[in-house]
């Protein structure tokens, strides 16, 4: 079974750039079923509950190293997009076109 190491992507509530903790998460050996009767989505795949938290990501490969877990790293995507203050819509040099 292999491990999946990243850094989650922060909620839409949160307002800082700070990415804190990495994530040590088992892939799935089997795909969840649906149980018949009420129709809900279960797993015999107990792994799957397990999230490790590290500080960085070196101790979670040392950690997946030292028990003989097969990992793989996930690198965090560059942010793309760029800050603008509210009075950036209204310069009189504004790269884009007015449109209203």
């Amino acid at each position: 079974m292999i491990a999946r190491i990243y850094q989650p992507a922060r909620s839409a509530m949160q307002a800082g750039e700070a990415k804190d903790s990495w994530l040590l998460e088992y892939e799935p050996e089997k795909p969840r079923e649906i149980e018949p009767l009420m129709g809900w989505t279960s797993s015999s795949d107990m792994r799957s509950q397990v999230k490790l938290k590290f500080d960085d990501k070196e101790t979670a490969i040392a950690y997946a190293e030292r028990n003989g877990i097969a990992y793989r790293v996930e690198e965090p995507k560059e942010k793309t997009a760029k800050r603008m203050s509210y009075s950036d819509n209204f310069k009189y040099n504004r790269p884009e076109t007015w449109t209203h």
